[in-house]
């Protein structure tokens, strides 16, 4: 069987792509342009692709055209092409659950942050026990060589988006995976290009909910409205929940728990280490390299998760240990004496000082600088613009980048902020900047460049002038 992807440089659809190689498809795509790393991982696998789109392409007709989401509206020739000639097509989220997913014992990651983080801790951790998961995950996990696998054990984990489907389908994607184990990480507004307020969001997770069986379990956090919000509309799952609690002595309960609950405790300020405790009883220790608050609750949300699906929470806390992180995850991409250059992928306020409040916990009073770019469809709408002025407020400069998207003047931003603030509207005036602090020896100093995009190509201008790159890898975000 054929199947032609339109879009498959999207990690979506270029990790479909692989997967369905895996099990045994013909499979070719094309893309408008494609980057590294799912080009890099097409070629390895040996999928035929094309850089942009000619109707020779599908001649013959493949039996199933397989749509993407971004890029491919109505209008676009390929669709039209796909529509004119009665070429079969589905999505690409239905495609996944239909024909890779309604067999596996499916593990789903949702949250409005902390969704790649903790799919990749829970695929590393039932990995780790020799249970060969399948996984699908919206970035590249260090411990693994791609963002996803066929695997050949019963379950199957996958990061579940509240994006909509498809042109065609406007239902968030992860409508289409019906998960046996759920984890809701957070839940905020975002995506404002697509949902007006907090409640269409809300609505959409419902649906989500619903879809759980009473055998599963969802995971959720035991102090957030939102979600406590969500699940009281009805919800027919035992849930667990998971909490950071300051001691022993003062454990957070949850109103919301119907099974287990976790909590996390004597955590060092930066992360780095905790004890895991379940219904009152310590079940084991993270030291692992990961740093930030924010990642200690995805790692209980996988711990949680883990043990849903067999791997005793002892276990998995050991294989935390061993975690390595996901790329553009405060990855670190340049390592000079007295400065250290990370690339992490926060485009949301919370993401944004979560991230910083994580790296200050470890690096005390050294200099950190927040480079921003708000290039989301919210962000670049000005949607959540009141809460930028206080998301670097750990950091003790901040820079944000005026892109082409902006559609409001990020100066505002500038004026009332917490800390020093400045905007740049160049890429290679922004290079210079971040460049400049290499030459300042008198504290160490750590810049901090956040964007879910490929930001100008400001990574690799930073690699080729200061040099100095580890290998890939994250440093906990």
């Amino acid at each position: 069987m054929r199947l032609y992807f339109l879009g498959i440089g999207g990690t979506l659809m270029g990790s479909l792509a692989q997967l369905a190689q895996q099990k045994g498809f013909a499979v070719s795509g094309f893309d408008r342009v494609l980057y590294p790393p799912m080009s890099d991982q097409l070629a390895a696998a040996g999928i035929e692709v094309f850089e942009g789109f000619d109707p020779a392409q599908l001649r013959p007709p493949p039996d199933l055209a397989i749509v993407g989401n971004a890029g491919m509206p109505r209008g676009h020739e390929a669709v039209e092409y796909v529509l004119e000639h009665d070429v079969p097509y589905t999505s690409g989220a239905e495609w996944l659950g239909e024909a890779l997913l309604r067999q596996r014992w499916t593990i789903a990651a949702a949250g409005t942050h902390g969704k790649t983080t903790t799919a990749s801790m829970i695929a590393h951790i039932l990995d780790h026990a020799g249970l060969d998961p399948g996984f699908l995950i919206g970035g590249v996990p260090v411990n693994f060589p791609t963002s996803a696998r066929l695997g050949t054990g019963p379950c199957f984990v996958v990061e579940a988006d509240e994006y909509d489907t498809s042109y065609f389908d406007r239902r968030a994607k992860f409508l289409h995976y019906r998960p046996k184990t759920l984890v809701i990480n957070n839940l905020e507004f975002d995506h404002a290009d697509i949902f007006d307020d907090l409640e269409q969001i809300q609505y959409q997770f419902h649906h989500l909910v619903r879809a759980v069986p009473g055998s599963g379990l969802i995971i959720a956090p035991g102090r957030d409205a939102n979600v406590e919000a969500t699940l009281k509309r009805g919800c027919w799952t035992p849930v667990s929940t998971f909490a950071l609690a300051e001691d022993d002595e003062t454990p957070v309960d949850s109103k919301m728990a119907t099974a287990d609950q976790w909590h996390a405790v004597d955590i060092d300020a930066d992360g780095s280490r905790f004890s895991v405790s379940l219904n009152g009883t310590r079940v084991g220790s993270v030291d692992w390299k990961l740093m930030g608050r924010h990642n200690v609750a995805n790692a209980l949300a996988a711990l949680a998760a883990a043990q849903h699906a067999g791997v005793p929470a002892a276990q998995g806390a050991t294989a935390l240990g061993t975690f390595r992180g996901v790329q553009r995850r405060m990855e670190l991409i340049v390592d000079r004496p007295g400065l250290k250059v990370y690339d992490d992928f926060a485009h949301h306020p919370t993401a944004i000082r979560s991230t910083l409040e994580g790296l200050r916990a470890r690096v005390g009073g050294e200099r950190i600088v927040a480079v921003v770019d708000p290039r989301t469809h919210t962000m670049a709408l000005g949607t959540l613009r009141g809460e930028l002025t206080t998301c670097c407020a750990a950091a003790d400069e901040a820079i944000w980048f005026h892109g082409d998207k902006i559609q409001w003047n990020v100066a505002e931003v500038a004026q009332d902020s917490l800390v020093p603030t400045s905007v740049e509207t160049d890429i290679d005036r922004l290079v210079d900047s971040v460049a400049a602090h290499e030459n300042d020896r008198s504290l160490p100093t750590h810049v901090v460049v956040m964007s879910n995009g490929a930001f100008g190509g400001i990574y690799d201008r930073l690699r080729r002038r200061l040099g100095g790159a580890p290998a890939p890898g994250a440093a906990g975000g």
